[in-house]
């Protein structure tokens, strides 16, 4: 064989391996990108959303539209009502100080919200315990959701910040499937998400009746405590 028919045999070969080479790193990428047979792609998070019965003083948790839970809860009282409205959670505190005037109630069984805190997205209002128990099933409060501490504990780990909450003032279709008390109207019935409700104005409140306050608006209301943790916050307002 001579060197040229040598030179050109090998050419090929060189040819035909890189050819293959290029095509195993091909199918190797492609690979890598397809997930395994056995993996799963992420669920997507379930929709939930509180409702709240001003007129029923009940809150359900309906999660994609199935309802997990329903308690019984104090509202605002006439002099100082609760908004009515959808918003959301903004905040999550577990065990909160609660300062007011120069007192400071520190966790504890005579914490006047209670050993939790969520924070509504309209600033002052949450959803929270109380230390006065016979208060839940009433209109009793400065505008917060009251909520007895078993129910209260129960529902915190069930709810994330960005939930939605809708505060119903007047009884319509959802409250009446969902709590089944009360005449049920006959308007179209309300829907369980925040994209359709329109929320109505919140009810304004005095600064002293406030059960919480926002950090960006209310500076130096509700803050950090410096001798506390992270998780318990200084609560300033009255209930």
């Amino acid at each position: 064989m001579t060197a040229r028919r040598r030179n050109t045999m090998a050419a090929m070969l060189a040819a035909v391996l890189a050819t293959q080479l290029a095509a195993e790193s091909a199918n190797q990428t492609a690979a890598a990108k397809q997930p395994a047979a056995n993996e799963q792609s992420p669920a997507a998070a379930p929709k939930r959303v509180i409702v709240v019965s001003l007129e029923d003083r009940k809150l359900a948790l309906v999660e994609d539209g199935q309802v997990k839970k329903v308690y019984t809860v104090a509202v605002g009282k006439p002099s100082t009502p609760s908004p009515a409205g959808t918003f959301s959670i903004a905040r999550r505190v577990m065990n909160p100080t609660y300062s007011h005037d120069g007192r400071i109630v520190p966790p504890g069984p005579n914490n006047p919200v209670g050993t939790r805190w969520m924070g509504l997205s309209i600033p002052g209002y949450g959803i929270h315990g109380t230390n006065v128990p016979s208060s839940i099933g009433k209109a009793a409060s400065h505008g917060c959701i009251r909520m007895a501490k078993k129910d209260l504990e129960e529902l915190y780990p069930m709810v994330e910040v960005g939930d939605t909450v809708e505060l119903i003032g007047q009884r319509n279709q959802e409250t009446a499937q969902l709590f089944g008390t009360g005449p049920m109207p006959a308007a179209p019935p309300a829907t369980l998400t925040a994209v359709a409700s329109v929320a109505q104005p919140p009810a304004a409140a005095p600064a002293a009746a406030l059960e919480a306050a926002n950090f960006a608006t209310l500076p130096g209301v509700f803050t950090a405590a410096a001798t506390v943790t992270l998780s318990s916050l200084i609560f300033a307002g009255s209930l």
